[in-house]
């Protein structure tokens, strides 16, 4: 203010003297003509200056500073220092928001921003891949309108997001998906999908293995507490007791080989194999073991045929590997009809990478299993045909050991079959030089 009081008074200052030294020259009006004429120069002056700041103003470049004169100078100053603080801010924000975009797209989840009408102002890849949007085109467009659900249209109107929603994908309706939405700014909001499939899948298997074990415990049970009532309350002849003990006994074997299935299965899948405990096994002497158990269980009722090279080792244990082998050799005894063919081989081979690996394999001419049920054999209880699997004794636990216990061993487990044809179940582990050999170097 006291500078511009200084500048006003040096401007009438100058007036004075120049009304002054002109009324000297020629009189009162000479002098008028000399003030007027002075004061139109400096706002001619100033008017230039204006000009000048105004024209830099609509430019607003910091580059391009113009020539000022007098405190025109100094309010351009001024205005320059603030545009750089308003640049140097801008950029930072631009900064901010970059980062703010890059880290969400590094995120595993969708990020969808939308303004306080629901309009779509950003999001993310993975959002756009669970609910099908698309920036280029759906930017500024109702997210309602895009994603054509009525439970998340209902979710979001609701206002109260305290807990999720839980969704098919609109992109693909294979993928199960949580919704979440936050508030957050000036009554903008965040919509947050996650894919939670596989959870789900977990949850349902979880759902489904504890109905398989209550029923598949119950069913035993129950024949075992009829026939306790039965021993107990009628009068029985030797012969109907021994009878009714006997299948009590079945039943008690049948509970017996499921726990123990379940338990062998728990283990399998709570830890990995430890290099100390992996150990050379000699995997020919395993499979003749498994082929005898074969003949054994067959009791001569099927035609056996084995093809086992010798001296094929690997890496592991044997307990495990024998388990695996048994019981794929049990199932084509359990599934192949009286009179039916089973054939037993092991043989080196090359894997799909080139290295040397075993191939154990059981062919059977049994009922064969139909292509969509394949894919499903080791999960944990799937049983083709229900019936037949418990008229064959089985837990619905053997492959999905087997499948495990393959796995740990870093092999693969492949299933062919057809309906009334056969099938042939093929088990690859990589091999291992022989202890013989090992000890030469």
């Amino acid at each position: 203010m006291t500078f511009i009081l200084i500048r006003l008074l040096g401007l009438a200052g100058a007036l004075i003297l120049s009304y002054a030294f002109g009324t000297w020259l020629g009189g009162v009006r000479i002098g008028l003509i000399t003030a007027l004429t002075l004061a139109l120069l400096v706002y001619a002056q100033h008017a230039i200056s204006a000009h000048r700041l105004l024209n830099w103003l609509t430019r607003a470049e910091p580059s391009n500073i113009p020539n000022l004169n007098g405190f025109w100078d100094d309010v351009a100053a001024q205005l320059f220092k603030m545009l750089r603080t308003h640049q140097r801010q801008q950029h930072e924000m631009q900064e901010a928001l970059a980062s703010f975009r890059t880290a969400a797209q590094a995120l595993p989840d969708g990020v969808v921003s939308l303004d306080p009408m629901g309009h779509i102002m950003w999001c993310n890849t993975k959002a756009q891949t669970h609910l099908g949007l698309r920036m280029s085109t759906d930017a500024g467009q109702p997210i309602i309108n895009i994603v054509r659900n009525p439970a998340f249209s209902n979710y979001l109107s609701l206002q109260n997001w305290d807990n999720a929603l839980v969704m098919r994908s609109p992109r693909s309706g294979s993928k199960v998906l949580s919704i979440q939405a936050v508030k957050y700014a000036n009554q903008q909001l965040l919509v947050l999908s996650r894919d939670i499939t596989q959870v789900e899948k977990l949850e349902r298997m979880r759902q489904d293995f504890i109905a398989n074990v209550s029923h598949e415990l119950k069913t035993p049970l129950t024949v075992l507490s009829g026939f306790l009532e039965t021993i107990r309350d009628l009068p029985l002849s030797e012969e109907q007791r021994l009878h009714y003990v006997q299948l009590m006994h079945t039943q008690a074997d049948r509970m017996r080989n499921l726990v123990d299935d379940l338990l062998t299965l728990s283990s399998l899948e709570s830890a990995p194999i430890q290099g100390h405990q992996r150990e050379l096994i000699d995997l020919s002497l395993l499979a003749q073991q498994a082929f005898e158990h074969g003949q054994m269980l067959s009791a001569g009722t099927h035609e056996l045929m084995s093809n086992i090279e010798p001296d094929l080792s690997v890496l592991g244990q044997t307990s495990e590997l024998y388990s695996a082998l048994s019981n794929v050799v049990s199932n084509a005894v359990r599934y192949t009809p009286n009179g039916g063919t089973i054939r037993v081989s092991l043989s080196k081979a090359e894997n799909d990478l080139g290295k040397p690996c075993a191939v154990f394999t059981v062919q059977d001419t049994g009922i064969g299993i139909a292509a969509e049920h394949i894919p499903r054999l080791t999960e944990r209880f799937y049983r083709v045909d229900r019936s037949r699997s418990r008229e064959s004794g089985g837990t619905g636990l053997g492959l999905a050991i087997v499948k495990h216990v393959v796995q740990r061993h870093e092999g693969t487990l492949e299933i062919e079959s057809r309906p009334n044809v056969g099938s042939i179940f093929k088990i690859e582990l990589p091999l291992t030089f022989p202890l013989k050999i090992m000890e030469i170097f």
